[in-house]
């Protein structure tokens, strides 16, 4: 009888869930993308000709937009010089020796205080970067004190230093340590944790981490990070040498702004450049050799 009655009750189906398609319609259809070309590609290398035409566009756009502003006289030349008028004032100072003089000086000046910045820099962030302790103890006081305007120090380095070279090399030094240690440190903290799991798995021991495998892993990041501040170091010793000095290329470009002669001011910014370029590439240089191994 219970199985007769049983038979006989109207059968209980649970409902389906709704599909996606009901939920949210059809999707919208689009055509097939196309591949893009190697110049909007996203981190896509270039072509070698492709590479050299920009590289060469990057310096003649500029070159033709100042040349075409002096022919036109849009601006006037004690305001824009033109290039020839550049060229001979820098050949004028350069047949004097004062140009190789104040460059010398210029550049001594900023292998002391960025090569001081650097060795401090280094260590420390190298530091910072691999232990917890002196990640906490160093990162607040570093992080606080690089966004204080280096040049601000300026005053109180000549009453502190005097009006010798001491207060130039430490501006350096003061704008550019703490950049450098925090970025050294980012590049210690990109290391590989497996890295580092797998060394000790193997046996190695702390020292041996820290020298066989963090400290070649991190250092191209680490050139890389040293080549990047070292155009502030550039910043910061023309802004030295405005203040207060005998000689240098800062202190020329106060010269010639007293005499308005605004053609050795840009023969002065042009050997900085390139003074700067050939720098960048001789760290590029380093860099990829010292990081042949890394991906």
């Amino acid at each position: 009888m219970e199985r007769l009655i049983s038979s006989d009750a109207p059968e209980r189906t649970t409902p389906r869930p709704p599909t996606a398609r009901q939920l949210f319609g059809s999707l919208p259809r689009r055509r097939p993308a196309r591949p893009p070309g190697s110049v909007l590609a996203l981190r896509a290398p270039l072509r070698g000709r492709t590479r050299t035409l920009l590289v060469l566009a990057s310096v003649a756009l500029p070159l033709l937009t100042w040349l075409l502003l002096g022919a036109t006289g849009a601006v006037e030349p004690r305001f824009l010089p033109p290039p020839g008028a550049v060229w001979a004032a820098g050949i004028e100072m350069a047949a004097s020796g004062e140009l190789f003089t104040d460059a010398w000086a210029t550049v001594r000046r900023i292998l002391y205080g960025y090569g001081l910045g650097v060795a401090v820099a280094v260590p420390l962030g190298v530091a910072m970067g691999s232990f917890a302790a002196a990640r906490s103890a160093l990162e607040p006081a570093s992080g606080l004190l690089r966004y204080l305007p280096a040049a601000a120090f300026t005053p109180l380095l000549l009453i502190w230093l005097g009006i010798g070279e001491a207060p130039k090399i430490a501006l350096i030094f003061i704008g550019t340590v703490f950049f450098n240690m925090l970025m050294v440190a980012d590049a210690v903290r990109q290391v590989p944790i497996e890295l580092v799991n797998v060394s000790y798995t193997l046996g190695a021991r702390g020292g041996e981490v820290l020298r066989k495998v963090i400290l070649p892993y991190a250092l191209p990041g680490i050139v890389d990070a040293v080549r990047v501040n070292f155009a502030a170091a550039w910043g910061l010793v023309v802004v030295a040498e405005l203040v207060n000095s005998q000689e240098g290329l800062g202190k020329r470009i106060l010269l010639a702004q007293r005499f308005t002669q605004t053609d050795k001011i840009f023969a002065i910014l042009v050997v900085i450049g390139l003074i700067g370029v050939t720098a960048d590439v001789v760290l590029r240089m380093v860099r990829d050799r010292l990081g042949r191994w890394v991906p």
